[in-house]
Formats: C-alpha cells, structure tokens, sequence
C-alpha cells in the first residue's frame, strides 16, 4: 500500500470513528427520495438525449460545460467553472454542518463514428490529431453527466434537511490527456483545487457498463487498473523492398516486437493473481509497398494492478526491445506515460457503502465482490487524495446477453435509459447516508 492510501485510509478512520461534533441526522426517507428521483427523471433524460447529440472531446467540453454550470447555479450552488481547463464544480451546503461528501462525473466523448441508429445519434466532429474526427459519447459520459445533473437537482430539494456539504465534480478529459496535454483532467482538477475549500471526507463515483440494466458491482482494493501509454520508436535504414538486405528493415523489427511483448505478458506473468494486459495498437511505417521505410512507429498500453510488478515489467519491456532492435542493426526509443493510476476502493467505505447501493438497487442487484476489470479510470487520482469508491452500473439493453452488449468505446455502444433513474439514486444515497452516518 501506497503512502498516498494509507494516508486516505487513517483519514478516513478518523472522520468515521471519531465523528465530528454534530448533532445526529435523522435519515431522509427512501420513499421521499423515489419520489423526488421520479419527478426528475424526464429530465435526466432529455439532458442525456442533448448531451448524446452534441459530444466534445476532452478539454473541449465547453458546451456541456456550460450546461452543467448554468443547472448548478440555477439551484443556488456556489459554482466554479474553468477549474482543470474546462471542468466545473458546485457546492451545496446544507441547512446544517457537518462532513463534506463529493460527488464525480467525466464530460469527454471520443473520436468514434457513432452507429447507434438512434434518433440523438451525433455527427459531430472535432479536432483529434490534428485531424478532423468523428465524435461520440461511445462510453456513456453523456448518461453520467445527466445523472450527476439529476442528483444536485435532488439534493438541492433537500438542501434544509442535510447535515454537511456535497461537492458536484464534473470533471474533462477523463479519456486521457489530449495528444500535446501533459495530464489528463482528475489531475488538472486537483491542481487547481477541486478537492479544497471545502476538502471531502470521502467521494464517490460511477460507470456505465455492459451488465443486467439494474445492477451495480465494484470491489474493494484494486478495481480497475493502472493504464500506462506505450510509444516505441524504431529507426532503421531504408532500402528497396526487392533488396532487404541493403537496409535494415524496421518492419520486421516492429513485428519481432509485438511478438516479444505478447511472450514477455503471457509467460513470465501470472494472470490469476495480478491481471496484466500489454497491448500494441498501432503500428505507423511506410509509404508505398516496394520500400523498406527508415523509421516504423509503434504504440499501446499497458494494464497492471501491482506498482512493483507493473515497474519490472516496463524495465524487462524496455530490455527486450532494444535487444531486438540492435539483433536486427535498427536502435529503438521506448517511453512509457501513465494515464491513470489503479482505481483503489477504501476497504472501510467499500464494506459501508454496499447496504447503500442496495438500498438503491434492491436486493440481490449489487455485487461488492466484483472480479478485477482491465479498463481503467481516472478518478484513481481523486481518490488517492481522499478516501473513494468507484462503482459501475450495468446499462445493456433490456433481454441483451451483456458479453454480446457493444462494449464501451465501441460504435455500437448505448446506455439503457432506463437505468437513469438508479444511477441519479446512488449518487444521491451515498451522499445522503455518508452526511448521516452517526458521530458516536
């Protein structure tokens, strides 16, 4: 455990074994919340509906963020806008003090061409690249956004009845650092201070997946996992394709790589004990088939859940590749950029907030033993600040088989609407019941 967690996770003992010194909140009834939930729902659609059709890539979110800002200031939220470039961040203080609680969302969309059929697909474009791009919401953001919309909408209704604060985070570029941006925006956020005035005791946040429509799972520990970028650089000599042997052919280098990196994963890592994923997606060489180009681009991630094991990895990686390219008479420059740390759920949040999330969801519809996922997230930097639980909702569509469900990032990716209304219920829940819990 790092030093970062186990500062999060005494902090976190402290607020919720000492308490502070307030007086003991009766809890907001559950029918009360259904109700106020019910009321917004439509709405939580119509913002899904907008913010589907018109995508932005990240730290380009200025429309969506506009949007979310003028909501918050229209509930009477003290509200800060242009925090990490384009994020937004509101506050509600109760009608009584107590603990802070935040609240996260993510607002990019991604370069994909959109295959939805719905009548809200987008055809929009943006700027990837330096290359006109389709843009789409192909991993549920828009349905996070709405959420998060509803729920301040919620709990502003209650504002009289709550012991503490909630803090609204909705955060750019969850997608990763733009290509020219050093950092992404959990931790240009925390830079400019999302996570102060007032500080969080604990935050929370959620992910719409493929799964059964109505359930939620996650897990304590490692969650997701850490996402490093991989970019390899190879430079060789160019020849005629018809005379190999008077160049050096990076092409051939670029394939032996991919190859070593594939046996380097699956043979000297155990996957039943730390899930490891090294994967090389693009390959960049070459502008006509009878030339042996001079220079091949490679690039990939890597997706690990042990600090030590994932650094010995990219240390043997970085060996193995410059072991090929001088077998072959090319040299290689290999660098690795983390995008995202390990998503760590608090043990202690994690075990007290699975009654809540049923308490959302009903029972037998929440997993709090969920197996490890390799896809990765950033709000891993939030909650190495202040102690987090990240959750994922299943959002396939009604009677889909979710391991058929068009994955996340996908172009045939889509969110069940009809998980609207549990989604704007867990946020509201885990705010409501932490602000409740009793000092002793």
């Amino acid at each position: 455990m790092t030093i970062r967690r186990l500062f999060a996770a005494s902090s976190l003992a402290l607020v919720l074994s000492a308490g502070l010194a307030h007086a003991q909140t009766a809890p907001i009834p559950l029918g009360r919340i259904e109700a106020a939930v019910a009321a917004e729902t439509p709405r939580v659609v119509a913002w899904r509906r907008d913010i589907h059709a018109h995508p932005e890539l990240g730290f380009a979110e200025t429309r969506t963020a506009a949007l979310v800002a003028e909501h918050l200031r229209a509930l009477g939220l003290e509200v800060r806008t242009g925090v990490g470039k384009t994020g937004v961040v509101g506050v509600l203080r109760g009608g009584r003090p107590g603990r802070t609680v935040a609240l996260r969302t993510d607002m990019d969309a991604l370069p994909v061409l959109e295959a939805t059929g719905l009548p809200f697909a987008s055809t929009a474009t943006g700027t990837y690249m330096g290359a006109a791009v389709p843009v789409a919401h192909a991993c549920g953001h828009d349905a996070h956004i709405a959420m998060l919309m509803g729920a301040a909408e919620v709990l502003a209704g209650m504002r009289a009845d709550i012991a503490g604060t909630v803090v609204f985070i909705f955060q750019p570029a969850e997608e990763g650092a733009p290509p020219g941006e050093p950092k992404g925006g959990a931790a240009l956020m925390i830079e400019d201070g999302a996570l102060e005035n007032p500080r969080p005791d604990a935050i929370f946040g959620l992910h719409v997946v493929p799964g059964r429509p109505g359930t939620v799972f996650y897990r304590p520990q490692g969650f997701m996992a850490a996402s490093d970028r991989i970019d390899i650089v190879l430079h060789g000599r160019q020849t005629h394709g018809a005379w190999p042997w008077k160049g050096v052919d990076v092409i051939a280098v670029a394939a032996q790589i991919v190859q070593t990196i594939n046996t380097l994963t699956a043979r000297t890592i155990d996957p039943t004990t730390t899930p490891t994923v090294f994967t090389i997606a693009t390959v960049d060489a070459g502008v006509r088939y009878n030339i042996i180009p001079d220079e091949a681009k490679l690039s990939g991630t890597l997706r690990t859940f042990d600090i030590a094991q994932r650094d010995d990895l990219v240390r043997r990686a970085g060996v193995a590749i410059d072991n090929v390219a001088e077998t072959f008479g090319a040299t290689a420059e290999f660098s690795v950029r983390q995008n995202a740390a390990l998503v760590y759920n608090n043990e202690e949040l994690s075990a007290w907030l699975a009654p809540v999330l049923t308490e959302a969801a009903g029972a037998g519809n929440v997993n709090a033993a969920s197996p490890p996922t390799t896809v990765a997230e950033d709000f891993s930097y939030l909650s190495q600040v202040v102690p987090g639980v990240f959750y994922h909702l299943g959002g396939s569509k009604d009677g889909v088989d979710p391991t058929t469900s068009p994955p996340n990032h996908s172009p045939g990716f889509d969110v069940n609407e009809s998980i609207l209304p549990l989604g704007v219920k867990t946020h509201v829940l885990s705010a409501l019941r932490f602000l409740e819990r009793p000092a002793p």
